[in-house]
């Protein structure tokens, strides 16, 4: 099944704060200052059976990452001389030659087209999103608009879509600021990543490719800037698990310089509202770090033991049928998917979804605007243990539902 990463709000169906039900005690939630905070709230967390989706709090911190910030909150600094020292240091982990961390992945397109199309400029910067007399269109293949390229949009620019290679290269012209790739749809392209970057060197027109939710794999931490693209952003706080308001930009020094110039702390500037502070530079700086020195085959092979236990309690159910799979670009690992005979169970997914929601303890699976008779469970984003509770829930509604 394919669907976007983002436009899923519609079918997430969270579940309302009067829904909730606290468990006296619990194998799995603990009395702790942290579920407290949550208690004291009224709001209900749950496990992650979804995946690394900004409406769902993406990821958790990792000790290392939450300590990071801890002491990054204890002192005063420069935050352009910490976004140097940070960004020098991504730059150097990564293979790139600047990085600059920004408030999400939104911020980092907004920053990016700023830069291309001010150029550094004072003047320039301070007129966005004022575009009259500057560089003010940006190139895209056909279908790669998207929910969030308002975040371009917010500079001033204006969008163009293409069809082929050759209409991209017959599009560039004075006025062209940039061209622009959405990594998520890569594989129904009209355009290569190869074609885009290729148009853009001939033109001298900055590229920037989006590839929020592209981590995993590892490779792609690195992949895009090799591949030729000058800028490439992404979502702090999904594969990284750095903090979830954090996002990176990579790429050419220059341009990650004017997209400093063109945000916080700089006053006047479009994207002054999208201010990342110090402990999420360090934040976010600690958990690349991390990323690139952990055991990702390990790691891996874990995810794959937890679907492999999803569906071995599932299969043997009558009228269920279950299967691995893995994404073939965002969130791009092991993921379980459980169908059914709907005419033997009379269960459609949104129900299915539902109980889990409504249970204790409560789970949220991976949203789908389907109504087929199929749901998916990610597995990543799980505490240990979480596997085991989420195929018992799965089973028990999937034997007591009505053949």
């Amino acid at each position: 099944m394919r669907w976007s990463r983002r436009s899923f709000l519609s079918g997430l169906g969270l579940a309302p704060l009067s829904a909730a039900r606290w468990p006296e005690s619990g194998a799995r939630v603990a009395e702790t200052a942290r579920e407290n905070i949550y208690r004291e709230l009224g709001v209900r967390p749950f496990i992650n059976a979804a995946g690394t989706y900004t409406a769902l709090s993406a990821s958790l911190l990792s000790p290392e990452v939450t300590r990071a910030m801890a002491e990054a909150a204890k002192s005063y600094v420069s935050i352009l001389e910490l976004q140097q020292a940070c960004g020098k240091r991504i730059a150097s982990l990564v293979g790139a030659e600047g990085a600059v961390v920004t408030a999400g992945c939104a911020a980092a397109l907004t920053l990016a087209t700023a830069a291309v199309v001010s150029g550094g400029d004072e003047k320039a910067i301070s007129r966005l999103p004022d575009t009259g007399g500057l560089r003010n269109e940006v190139i895209l293949p056909k279908g790669h608009r998207f929910e969030y390229d308002h975040a371009l949009r917010a500079v001033g620019v204006r969008i163009i879509e293409v069809s082929s290679a050759r209409e991209l290269r017959a599009a560039i012209h004075e006025k062209t600021a940039l061209l622009f790739f959405l990594n998520h749809r890569a594989n129904e392209s009209p355009i290569s990543r190869k074609e885009l970057v290729s148009a853009g060197k001939a033109a001298g027109v900055p590229t920037l490719i989006d590839a929020a939710a592209d981590l995993p794999p590892v490779e792609n931490l690195t992949a895009f800037t090799r591949m030729g693209f000058d800028l490439v952003a992404f979502s702090g706080g999904k594969g990284l698990r750095g903090p979830q308001c954090s996002g990176l930009l990579l790429g050419r020094k220059d341009l990650i310089d004017a997209a400093l110039l063109n945000g916080s702390p700089h006053p006047d500037s479009v994207a002054r509202i999208a201010k990342v502070g110090k402990e999420e530079i360090v934040g976010l700086t600690k958990a690349v770090e991390l990323y690139l020195a952990k055991d990702h085959e390990a790691e891996w092979q874990e995810w794959e033991e937890r679907v492999s236990h999803i569906l071995s309690r599932v299969s043997g159910i009558d009228g269920v049928h279950a299967e691995r799979f893995v994404p073939e670009i965002a969130n791009q690992v092991p993921h379980a998917a459980i169908g059914w005979d709907s005419a033997r169970l009379r269960l459609t997914r949104d129900q299915f979804a539902q109980e889990l929601r409504e249970g204790e303890p409560r789970i949220e699976p991976r949203p789908s605007p389907s109504e087929e008779a199929r749901l998916e469970i990610g597995v990543w984003m799980m505490e240990p243990g979480d596997h085991v509770i989420v195929a018992e829930r799965c089973a028990e509604i999937l034997k007591r539902s009505p053949a």
